[in-house]
């Protein structure tokens, strides 16, 4: 069966730490489990220590047949970051997206032909996976969204063609790639903003994709619950993940506490380790409802 881990971010040491946990070995083709696999939800890259190493010893496993990965947002970010787009470059090279990537450029300053190798690798990723049992994506599975990446990319992957039309504000694939590697939003009311984990000003917010909207509240669809909203109603309606559909791992989210189930097929790994949070798994076994008691995590 499969052990899904959620975003890892650099954080080589929690990684090796959680698999250990899990009971994999590490072998010359990095960690394996006599009857287990790890299924990677995205963000191995930026923030932590160490993407470098988190980057090869999850192609690593990949390569053996020992793993799965999915692309997260920092990956396909890091894809746009480094394709050029005539004289510039598909994601600009602003002072906001500098910082993001700064870290991890650091990390491959001394050997740029492992960080175009890795890029390179990004780009084989698939943006989401789906089994008889379960599915994977790394923010969120919307059918709409789903329906477009299925019908635009072959495998569930980015071709070099796709790439640039995903960056296309004005093409459906745009839209479906955001949704599905960064989340669902909503614009917030007229006056209405925040600060986000990075301090920059938001005026829209990602909502809990997962939860029936109605008589739900901005407070109560909001996935950041630190933040200060008005006390009104949600106003609008979602298709909430049905309680019928098979269950769904996704990471993305920065939650924080004590790693728990969001609801009885809805689960999400992000335990924001590149905030002194928690690098958290779940032992799937293929049951249709997930149990509180088969997340693992190790604390950063």
């Amino acid at each position: 069966m499969f052990d899904f881990i959620g975003d890892i971010h650099g954080h080589l040491a929690e990684l090796k730490a959680l698999l250990k946990k899990l009971g994999y070995e590490e072998g010359s083709n990095g960690y394996v489990h006599t009857s287990r696999k790890v299924i990677f939800l995205g963000d191995y890259i930026d923030r932590g220590p160490d993407s470098p190493g988190v980057v090869n010893l999850v192609r690593a496993m990949v390569e053996a047949g020992n793993a799965k990965a999915i692309m997260g947002n920092h990956e396909y970010n890091a894809i746009l970051y480094n394709t050029k787009d005539g004289e510039g470059y598909l994601r600009k090279h602003s002072p906001k997206n500098c910082k993001q990537h700064a870290v991890t450029l650091r990390q491959y300053e001394d050997k740029p032909a492992a960080y175009q190798e890795a890029i390179n690798w990004f780009k084989t990723l698939p943006l989401y996976f789906e089994h008889e049992n379960f599915r994977a994506i790394h923010a969120c599975w919307h059918t709409g969204c789903l329906e477009t990446l299925r019908e635009q990319l072959t495998e569930g992957k980015l071709s070099e063609e796709s790439i640039r039309t995903s960056a296309d504000k004005k093409h459906p694939l745009h839209d479906a790639v955001e949704v599905g590697l960064k989340g669902l939003e909503t614009h917030l009311p007229d006056g209405i903003s925040f600060l986000d984990k990075d301090k920059h000003k938001r005026h829209s917010m990602r909502i809990k994709w997962w939860e029936d909207s109605r008589n739900k509240s901005l407070k109560d669809m909001s996935v950041l619950q630190d933040i200060v909203l008005p006390d009104q109603a949600f106003g609008r309606t979602i298709a909430s993940y049905s309680p019928n559909d098979k269950p769904v791992f996704f990471g993305h989210y920065w939650l924080q506490g004590k790693p728990s189930i969001l609801k009885p097929n809805v689960c999400c790994l992000d335990y924001s380790v590149a905030k002194d949070g928690k690098l958290c798994a779940y032992r799937f076994e293929g049951e249709a409802v997930l149990d509180v008691t088969k997340l693992v995590w190790v604390d950063a």
